[in-house]
């Protein structure tokens, strides 16, 4: 259950980290919001790469901006690595696995007052297995969200950490996003990824506490993700009601 826990958490930001852009994407230029999260694009590019020349594909069309209107990293979709099966599964996550390094680094040293002041920051380890205990999860979801703001918000923003923290949080989370036409093999490479890891488990039970060692990094990841997808969406739903009222829809 801990790894089916784990596969599900990692789709749930990969899939909330692209929904965020989309929704930024909506709002803003997309231009401007890959300029804006350029930071978080070098560390996935990064390991992108480092996948690529890991497994020995070849590197092509992998550029960290394209020169158009909207600045969209490229990656490479045709890398063709040489070590089968385990090959892709690196490509796919090693972009992922290079955000969580980054976040990890900055939650170290800018963010250990996150950590402190939002006690309740934790996802749960299990998943629901009936509807009271979904809803239950949902609730937990906002208490989530809710324990990351507290934080926020009683911050002291004087502080050039508190910016730089928070910056490079939404630039890490949200580039945690697949890069375009990669979306499905990196879904398929975390679901193959928790079957290796329960596999493993089986025969190095030690496996189980690394992957509980994770949950600190997932749930901060989950939280900066659910206060951005609400924030995008009200935003969004208020710029659409604007426009609805002013006769520009």
């Amino acid at each position: 259950m801990l790894y089916a826990t784990l596969t599900f958490w990692l789709m749930a930001i990969v899939l909330m980290a692209w929904g965020v852009h989309q929704l930024l994407s909506g709002l803003l230029k997309p231009r401007t919001v890959n300029m804006i999260v350029l930071p978080g694009t070098l560390v996935a590019q990064l390991g992108h790469v480092l996948g690529l020349l890991v497994t020995g594909a070849t590197v092509s069309n992998t550029t960290l901006y394209k020169d158009d209107d909207t600045a969209a990293p490229e990656a490479t979709t045709d890398a063709k690595p040489r070590i089968p099966l385990l090959g892709p599964v690196i490509v796919g996550m090693l972009p992922l696995l290079a955000c969580v390094g980054g976040i990890v680094a900055v939650v170290y040293f800018l963010g250990g007052w996150v950590i402190e002041g939002a006690a309740g920051l934790r996802v749960a380890r299990a998943l629901p297995a009936s509807l009271p205990a979904f809803w239950e999860s949902l609730r937990d979801q906002i208490t989530l969200v809710e324990s990351l703001t507290d934080a926020l918000v009683y911050s002291d923003w004087r502080r050039w950490q508190v910016w730089t923290f928070v910056y490079l949080m939404i630039c890490l989370t949200v580039r945690m996003a697949p890069f375009p036409g990669t979306l499905r093999g990196s879904l398929g490479a975390i679901v193959i990824l928790g079957l290796g890891l329960a596999l493993a488990n089986l025969v190095l039970p030690s496996t189980e506490d690394g992957a509980s060692r994770t949950w600190g990094v997932l749930s901060i990841c989950v939280a900066f993700l659910s206060l951005l997808l609400l924030l995008s969406v009200t935003v969004r739903g208020l710029v659409g009601l604007f426009k609805l009222l002013a006769g520009k829809a």
